[in-house]
């Protein structure tokens, strides 16, 4: 089932998004309204990992950490709609499009698959995106929204950081290596979001190792990467489901 949504904005296909110089916003709005769809895809998605997930009685360390996690991208997104606001703006004043949402049904029976898909790679995209919106915002010298943007870049960090402590918990209890676990999910779901470019140094200090996501560190340089095969990623999710009252210890960091 999907999210509830405001009757605005239009949601369209990624397509028919119009590009930054089409765009009926100035051109700092432009680049706002997008990060404040994401934010709100964020809200979203994080509330989904708790109730889809809350079958597996898993710690309640772990739904107290995405629910945080949704607090804060609600807080996030509530400070993108005050600049635009300020800006004489809204969301809603241009179209937007629903792919975020589609890694969630991907990932809709397979905790692993949701942990490396949202936190550890969309999440992980804005510390990857986060420094170059800042420097773009700037140079259309709008200070104060780069510094929106820097602030939010920074908090994200510690979303990242708590998918890959429960990843790499779940990935224990299941006796798999965490790095061919994430590469395996991410060929087989998603493999766009194994395509760089990467800020490696954010990404590392979250504890989302290279040798995980990025190709050229891989020792076959293959699209699996020295992962699972299909059929190994099949009685992965299999042995998961086994373990559905394992206990794992705290992971927030």
């Amino acid at each position: 089932m999907a999210p509830a949504r405001p009757p605005r904005p239009r949601l369209v296909r990624p397509k028919e998004i119009p590009r930054i110089s089409d765009s009926p916003l100035p051109k700092p709005m432009y680049l706002l309204h997008n990060l404040a769809h994401i934010e709100l895809n964020a809200i979203d998605l994080a509330w989904d990992t708790v109730v889809r997930f809350s079958h597996m009685r898993l710690q309640n360390d772990f739904y107290g950490d995405f629910a945080r996690v949704a607090d804060d991208e609600s807080r996030h997104f509530g400070w993108c709609l005050q600049r635009m606001a300020e800006c004489g703006h809204g969301y809603g004043d241009m179209d937007a499009h629903d792919m975020l949402w589609d890694s969630a049904l991907k990932s809709k029976s397979d905790l692993c698959a949701r942990l490396a898909i949202i936190p550890m790679s969309q999440e992980a995209r804005g510390l990857d995106a986060g420094p170059r919106l800042v420097r773009k915002l700037t140079g259309l010298c709008d200070v104060r929204s780069s510094k929106i943007v820097a602030r939010i870049a920074q908090e994200e960090k510690a979303h990242v950081a708590v998918g890959v402590a429960w990843f790499t918990r779940v990935c224990d209890a299941l006796g798999e290596d965490p790095g061919c676990v994430f590469r395996a999910e991410l060929a087989a779901l998603c493999p766009d979001l194994l395509k760089g470019p990467f800020n490696h140094e954010a990404r590392e200090e979250v504890g989302l190792q290279r040798g995980w996501y990025d190709r050229g560190s891989w020792v076959d340089g293959s699209d699996g990467g020295g992962g699972l095969d299909e059929d190994a990623l099949c009685t992965l999710r299999q042995r998961l489901g086994q373990i559905l009252e394992v206990e794992m210890p705290h992971a927030c960091s």
